[in-house]
């Protein structure tokens, strides 16, 4: 009679992990949850630097205007005429995105205008144009 005490006793000193788990997982289902991923334009520009500039959280969609006038969108270089189909595509991926151009200093200020006027043409009118503090 005395084993079967000691059997019953090391059967109730294990450990249910079943309840660990259980967090585990709802804290990893609660982390790619709240994790937002940063959508970069595709190439690296010098912003001009400006007293006024203010920090945009809500800039989803991101073009990128290089010297040269390449244009850049979703990590891929796109012809100016491309622009307004572009942004149409993202924009029904995200209704709520704004749309943030990265000219860079030295780019022409015409290219930049025209960029603005085939995303406006796209139906947004929430854009910004990115810039550095000093």
């Amino acid at each position: 009679m005395r084993r079967r005490n000691r059997m019953t006793e090391r059967e109730s000193a294990e450990i249910d992990m079943t309840s660990m788990m259980d967090v585990v997982f709802i804290m990893l289902i609660f982390f790619i949850v709240t994790t937002s991923f940063v959508k970069e334009a595709g190439i690296e520009v010098n912003r001009p630097a400006a007293a006024s500039a203010e920090r945009q959280e809500r800039g989803n969609i991101m073009i990128a205007v290089s010297e040269t006038g390449a244009i850049w969108i979703d990590q891929r270089q796109v012809d100016l005429r491309a622009v307004r189909a572009n942004i149409e595509r993202l924009r029904a991926e995200n209704p709520e995105g704004a749309v943030v151009i990265q000219a860079d200093e030295a780019s022409r200020t015409g290219i930049l205008v025209e960029v603005m006027d085939q995303v406006r043409q796209a139906g947004v009118l929430n854009v910004a144009i990115a810039a550095s503090k000093p």
